[in-house]
């Protein structure tokens, strides 16, 4: 794991993962938000996606995976830079590691699922067949908020539908 190497490229594009973060909120989605590039260029972003699909994988770095798999033409992103709002969990670490990405950058720790450095590694474990470079905090601040202000609303919906 690398500390934050936070540069004016990763903060233009964890911008970028933030705005599909907002867009999924706009949903009622986790506002969760990944943009994948190669060489500066966009290859996808993607929010998440399960209440809409009603797919259980539809986390915002599976479906930028997809498309940026078929962008591509090929299911290994090698040269990819993968920016995402929130750490990954097993399954999205899982994935980035088949894709062979380059680099993870991510914004705020997941405290509960992140598979990243909050529990299991995934990404730099010495058991899989590939290491991900990872930078994390990346535009922290604005990750978590967004986190926490979509629960924090979610719960005061709860509470006045009970009434």
């Amino acid at each position: 794991m690398t500390a934050v190497a936070q540069s004016e490229t990763d903060a233009h594009w964890m911008r970028q993962a933030l705005a599909a973060a907002r867009d999924a909120a706009q949903l009622d989605e986790v506002p969760i938000g990944t943009c994948i590039v190669v060489d500066d260029t966009i290859l996808a972003v993607a929010g998440n996606r399960t209440r809409t699909d009603n797919d259980p994988t539809a986390h915002a770095e599976m479906v930028a995976l997809r498309a940026a798999a078929k962008e591509a033409t090929n299911y290994r992103l090698s040269d990819a830079v993968v920016y995402s709002t929130i750490e990954p969990c097993v399954m999205c670490a899982g994935a980035l590691i088949q894709a062979r990405v380059r680099r993870l950058v991510y914004g705020a720790r997941d405290e509960r699922a992140g598979a990243v450095e909050s529990h299991f590694g995934v990404c730099d474990t010495d058991f899989l067949n590939h290491r991900i470079e990872v930078s994390a905090g990346v535009l922290e601040d604005e990750c978590r908020e967004m986190m926490q202000e979509f629960f924090r609303a979610r719960r005061v919906r709860k509470v006045m539908s009970d009434k």
